[in-house]
């Protein structure tokens, strides 16, 4: 499963991304699976590859699977295999950060990195909060809550966000507010009982196998090896239900 960022504009090339994988593995399932819960996947003791996102693996995830490597987008303002979340508001709402809290913070779910756990700690740590929440249930979502003027101001993932500009009009009706410190991009995972290091070794000779304009699409660079410790030294903010019961 590549679901955390197989939008539309991305699914052909994802698709060319895992018959590469398959191939240089040898053996696995024809095709992606998109038509299962996320957890589901990432629990099936017979997982072969999937990506997961940061906090799913450091709160639940880490003693029950094994971690493959670390996809590299280039982003800039982070090294190699991290990322960070891009706090955005409605292109004609001039307010800063230290306004837009008083109104209505979109997120896609509360166990998300990117989506609640890095601009959660980003504001806590300037002793900000959000008045009040949106869920939402996905990044592109809370872009649009915001756009139609139901949040003012939500959290994407840099990568999602530069996708998103891209494929959609949203980079016209949104700008960036602030970027939180970054931390590391989204890991693929296999199961307890598979061969991570087979399993990384085909996903690195996929990537370099790629199209030039699929790795562009995907913004694929390389596979790096983030270790498990760098995942679970990233700070767990409070939950929703918690940060609001705060006074």
């Amino acid at each position: 499963m590549l679901g955390m960022y197989d939008m539309p504009a991305t699914k052909d090339a994802n698709d060319r991304f895992w018959k590469l994988i398959q191939g240089h593995l040898g053996f696995g399932p024809q095709y992606l699976t998109r038509d299962r819960d996320f957890w589901d996947v990432w629990l099936d003791p017979e997982l072969l590859f999937a990506q997961t996102c940061g906090m799913p693996y450091r709160t639940r995830l880490h003693e029950q699977v094994k971690l493959v490597g670390t996809p590299d987008y280039a982003l800039p303002h982070c090294p190699r295999g991290h990322y960070y979340s891009v706090l955005v508001a409605r292109t004609k709402d001039g307010r800063e950060m230290r306004e837009l809290v008083s109104g209505t913070f979109a997120y896609n779910e509360g166990l998300s990195q990117s989506g609640w756990a890095a601009p959660i700690t980003y504001l806590l740590d300037q002793n900000l909060k959000p008045e009040k929440l949106l869920e939402t249930g996905a990044h592109a979502l809370s872009a649009q809550a915001v756009v139609e003027g139901r949040a003012d101001f939500a959290s994407l993932d840099a990568l999602t966000w530069a996708l998103l500009t891209e494929h959609s009009n949203l980079g016209q009706t949104l700008r960036e507010v602030a970027i939180t410190p970054p931390t590391p991009a989204l890991p693929y995972i296999t199961a307890i009982g598979q061969d991570a290091a087979c399993v990384a070794t085909a996903v690195s000779a996929a990537i370099n196998d790629l199209a030039a304009s699929d790795r562009r699409l995907l913004h694929l660079k390389r596979l790096t090896q983030v270790t498990p410790a760098e995942y679970l030294a990233v700070p767990n903010p409070p939950k929703p239900k918690t940060l609001m019961a705060r006074n």
